[in-house]
């Protein structure tokens, strides 16, 4: 490895300079070079190891400082006659070149002295730069003495107050804030939980690390991985560099780490290209590795010279964050008429014309064997987009705005001169001269609109107001590649919608076939499942497990299951709700159409009966035994029967007010009625023996008492029943897990098992006297039948409380209908139907001498 030595100390050799009334300065970063280190034997003297190292894209910073000054001078609206000149010095990523070229700006003799100004020519208002943060520092250590306005225009770790510490530095770049807020927006958009980060290894990537996980981390995204990037200087000190490369290239190929997050200052991304292409050539990282590499701001696909070969692809699909540009018109025009034989004071465009097209210019002073002769004539369009770029990057938009606020700036500086001006000559008397640190006064606040139609607004901290576009970058086997907007981070827009993106418009890399890649530390738990912390484990690695019943997870990877509404049930799968269906007894239903018919059936049969009994109503066999009541009963078995009816349907107000009441009613006053035969039937065969007193009791005077008095007390029940807690519709959303019983609630369910013991008490009491009264003797005696009837009614009743209780929704309904429909079919069939037998099949038996037989 050769050693360049310059001739003069810390002799300069690159710079771009035009004489103006008015001088802008500038530290741009073209170059990248090793220096050796300084010897106390010998007097001090710049030594290049090795040559220099370029990047010819940063040649369009210098291009585009240039353009504007240009654009500036031809435009009479802007500073009229007065003309803008510029001063450039590179900073080769160097603090001690850093700070001496600085120093350089202000001197203006060819040795550095600080403090002392000989040239009139040279005035100096602002200096624009740099590249990164820890040059823009280095500059501004010495600027800020003078406080002379100093323009960066690259990102700045939040921590870093400048604006406190560095009152005349200002930024033509967002606030690094909103880049940290969007790369976790764009990491949660994506569901991306298990990520690696890739920083410099030095404050800047520390303190990138240190801000950026615990963000991450509230999000409950995890840094699985964090790598740093050494400078180059200091792995060639190193006595095995190439082992250290490679130990930090095998990490690349963990295929559970499918995005980095990549702090793109220029140190990092040298080094990460160096340690991929090192990586691939000893087989450490596999040549079609795909990750998905999520830039900051810094990233604009720049390359160094040495790398021209280095291939592309492997960044096919990047997304970055980018400062918010337009079209320049012009640029491009600009750039055609760039020439390296008129090179009119530029001092940077040999090199890059050397390096960029790999020739050498006549007159060059390098040697190089099996080099090419450049002929002037190349073209800059032809180069890579890694090299050159025709359309102005955001950087370099950065600088062309810097150029402006300081014109605009000092436009304003002079209108308010020459207003002091006029006042000023009336009393004969000279304004001061302007001295540099008056124009922060003008830069703060500033707002302006550039050639390019787009507002620049820097705010009171200096920062542009404006937030950062989302570029995925889409590359070519020709070494070349676009850039799309894909989304934007504003911070100017409501909270919640300040984050955009448009996922179909990304171009993936092809290894993920255009499917966003999972980065998670375990596989997505699906719909009906929920994640369960592995023990032991970060909090990002978890188990799946399926949903309890009841429960169901709708999306990927939730913390837990939640139940579903009340009138919802899950899914067989549980990952979805359905919508319950309404249960109630319909009419449209088989067993409702089957149940109304038989109701509607033994409704026309009773309705049958009592008109054969009414038309035969003289006869012996009617009139035994009450008439009345024989025609009361069966108007009320007929209401029975039709009761039934309105169990069925959907529950309305009005039916669940007279369903269980009618009910309660009118089967009690049948079973009084039957009572009232039963002890009439018995009085009167009482009332038969000798010297008995019991014939005054028989008459319908008795039977009528019974009756009233056993269907007082439902009714009276029941008219407290509907005073105080009347049944009302009303929704069940538990019983059924997957419908909802619609029903009406007995509002006191008390009072309905009240009036179904008392109807119970009824009937037992019918029972047991009918049963004493069987054997009595008489052709026409109904005690026996009554009997049977009761022995129906009592065993239908007692075995539909368990039924009643143990079924839910319609079914409930369908076993109440049934028990009213089999007991009042019972009643009608035991009691009637033998009558009705005699009086149309056997009427011989139906005569008052057959009533008075004896057995």
């Amino acid at each position: 490895m050769g050693i360049c030595v310059m001739p003069d100390t810390l002799w300069i050799p690159y710079e771009y300079s035009k004489i103006g009334d008015s001088t802008i300065g500038a530290i741009a970063t073209q170059f990248d070079c090793l220096f050796d280190q300084t010897s106390f034997n010998e007097h001090p003297r710049t030594k290049f190891i090795d040559e220099l190292v370029a990047r010819p894209k940063n040649y369009q910073h210098v291009l585009s400082l240039v353009f504007a000054v240009k654009e500036i001078n031809e435009n009479l609206e802007i500073l009229p006659n007065i003309s803008l000149g510029f001063h450039i010095y590179d900073s080769y990523l160097n603090a001690r070149m850093t700070h001496h070229n600085t120093l350089k700006l202000l001197s203006t003799q060819e040795k550095t002295v600080p403090n002392f100004n000989c040239n009139d020519q040279m005035n100096l208002v602002a200096v624009i730069g740099g590249l990164d943060s820890e040059v823009s520092l280095q500059m501004s250590t010495v600027l800020s003495i003078y406080k002379i306005p100093q323009i960066a225009y690259c990102v700045f770790p939040p921590a870093l107050n400048a604006n406190t510490r560095l009152i005349s530095l200002y930024r033509t770049i967002p606030n690094e804030t909103f880049q940290y807020r969007g790369i976790v927006h764009l990491l949660l958009h994506f569901q991306w939980t298990w990520v690696g980060i890739i920083v410099a290894d030095d404050d800047k990537g520390e303190q990138f690390a240190r801000t950026l996980i615990p963000v991450l981390f509230q999000e409950g995204i995890f840094a699985a991985h964090i790598e740093t990037m050494p400078p180059l200087s200091h792995v060639l000190e190193m006595t095995n560099p190439f082992e250290v490369i490679l130990a930090k290239a095998v990490p690349l190929n963990n295929p559970r780490l499918q995005v980095y997050i990549v702090n793109a200052d220029p140190q990092t991304t040298s080094c990460l290209k160096w340690l991929i292409y090192l990586g691939i050539l000893h087989g450490v990282v596999l040549s079609s590795i795909g990750k998905v590499w999520v830039m900051t701001a810094h990233w604009d696909f720049s390359t160094q010279t040495v790398h021209r070969d280095f291939d592309i692809q492997i960044f096919h699909g990047a997304l970055s964050f980018a400062i918010h540009s337009e079209p320049v018109l012009g640029f491009q025009k600009f750039l055609q008429t760039l020439h390296p034989d008129s090179p009119n004071g530029d001092g940077f465009i040999r090199i890059f014309w050397e390096q960029a097209f790999g020739c050498l210019l006549l007159g060059s002073k390098d040697s190089k064997e099996n080099e090419s002769i450049c002929t002037g004539q190349e073209k800059l369009e032809s180069l890579p987009g890694a090299l050159f770029e025709m359309s102005m990057t955001g950087q370099s938009y950065g600088i062309y705005n810097a150029v402006y606020a300081v014109a605009h700036a000092l436009h304003k500086r002079y209108t308010s001169r020459a207003k002091l001006r006029s006042l000023l000559d009336r009393s004969r008397l000279d304004p001061p001269i302007m001295q540099p640190w008056q124009l922060n006064a003008f830069l703060r606040r500033i707002s302006f609109n550039n050639s390019a139609g787009d507002r620049v607004f820097l705010n009171e901290n200096g920062e542009l107001a404006a937030g950062f576009d989302i570029i995925n970058w889409v590359t070519f086997p020709n070494q070349t590649f676009s850039r799309v907007k894909v989304g934007k981070m504003d911070p100017q827009v409501p909270r919640g919608r300040e984050f955009t993106i448009h996922e179909g418009a990304i171009t993936w890399h092809t290894i993920f076939n255009q499917v966003p890649p999972l980065a998670v530390c375990n596989d997505n738990c699906h719909p009906g499942f929920s994640k369960k912390m592995k023990e032991g484990e970060l909090f990002c690695c978890y188990d799946c497990v399926p949903c309890p019943d009841g429960k169901i997870s709708h999306r990927k990877d939730m913390g837990d299951c939640f139940q579903c509404p009340e009138d919802q049930y899950p899914s067989e799968g549980r990952n979805e709700c359905l919508p319950k269906v309404y249960n109630f007894l319909s009419y449209s239903e088989p067993l409702g159409i089957m149940l109304a018919f038989f109701a509607l059936s033994f409704s026309l049969i009773t309705a049958l009966v009592l008109g054969i009994f009414i038309r035969h109503q003289n006869t012996p066999i009617v009139k035994a035994n009450n008439r009345d009541l024989t025609f009361t009963l069966l108007i009320l078995l007929l209401l029975c029967f039709l009761t039934s009816l309105l169990f069925i349907g959907c529950p309305q107000t009005v039916t669940c007010y007279f369903r269980q009441t009618a009910f309660g009613i009118i089967f009690s006053m049948a079973v009084s009625c039957i009572l009232a035969k039963t002890i009439l039937v018995l009085l009167a065969f009482m009332a038969t023996k000798p010297g008995t007193r019991m014939r005054k009791w028989v008459g319908k005077r008795l039977a009528n008492s019974i009756l009233l008095f056993c269907s007082s007390i439902p009714l009276i029940v029941c008219a407290v029943w509907l005073c105080t807690s009347p049944p009302f519709p009303d929704l069940d959303t538990h019983s059924l897990d997957k419908e909802i019983i619609v029903e009406c609630n007995e509002g006191s369910a008390m009072i309905f098992y009240c009036v179904l013991g008392y109807l119970g008490f009824l009937a037992s009491v019918s029972f047991t006297v009918a049963f004493l009264a069987r054997k009595l003797p008489d052709s026409f005696n109904e005690a026996k039948f009554i009997t049977f009837s009761m022995l129906v009614f009592c065993s239908v009743w007692l075995s539909f409380i368990p039924s009643y209780l143990s079924t839910k929704g319609k079914y409930m309904v369908a076993v109440e209908i049934f028990s009213i429909l089999v007991s009042s079919a019972g009643l009608l069939g035991f009691i009637f139907l033998p009558k009705c037998y005699i009086i149309i099949l056997s009427p011989k038996l139906n005569c008052k001498e057959q009533l008075i037989r004896k057995n």
